[in-house]
């Protein structure tokens, strides 16, 4: 094999090398604009990232919803009211996959948790897309904490302002901010 042809060859590998790892550097980078996104209530950012629909698992609930776009980026809008906060705090690609570690407090979080809740979750692309998030663990979740607290505001609003009532399950801008009222009217009860 002749000194060019080698060299020619090395140059072909070279290039395929770096090709490759763009696109893993593109999932990466796709999922910290996500969670910059989410962060930031960023409707049309999120719309960029995902496919027509996005699937959501948690494992450890044995628990799957598929949003499409438009119903995701309602969830949003409801999200946004509670003044979210994700941060990243360890993110990897493996093979065409993305894991993340992430902690997320929010106003509602912050009165029913009394602190952050973090995550591992696993995201799943189609090319550039993100198709499904998976939450694979809870790593920091009080779930006797969180469900008593919201059973004891849950019970004080039905008794003190059925009016409100619905706003638990109700996923939307208008539902977040019952949600929002509703904390207001209980912290401010006495």
């Amino acid at each position: 094999m002749s000194k060019t042809t080698l060299l020619l060859l090395l140059l072909i590998v070279g290039c395929i090398s770096c090709k490759n790892s763009q696109k893993e550097i593109d999932k990466l980078e796709i999922a910290k604009l996500y969670y910059k996104a989410l962060d930031n209530s960023n409707q049309s950012g999120i719309e960029a990232l995902l496919t027509d629909s996005l699937l959501t698992k948690e494992t450890e609930y044995d628990y799957e919803q598929t949003f499409s776009l438009k119903e995701y980026v309602e969830w949003l809008k409801w999200d946004s009211v509670f003044d979210p906060t994700y941060e990243i705090l360890h993110m990897e690609q493996e093979d065409k996959i993305v894991k993340a570690k992430v902690s997320k407090i929010d106003n509602r979080i912050l009165f029913l948790h009394k602190g952050p809740i973090v995550t591992n979750q696993v995201i799943r692309f189609d090319n550039d897309k993100i198709t499904s998030v998976e939450t694979t663990k809870y790593v920091t979740f009080n779930d006797s904490i969180f469900v008593k607290n919201r059973d004891e505001f849950l019970r004080w609003i039905d008794e003190n302002h059925p009016e409100l009532n619905g706003f638990i399950h109700d996923q939307t801008k208008a539902g977040g901010i019952k949600y929002v009222k509703a904390i207001e009217l209980y912290k401010n009860k006495e």
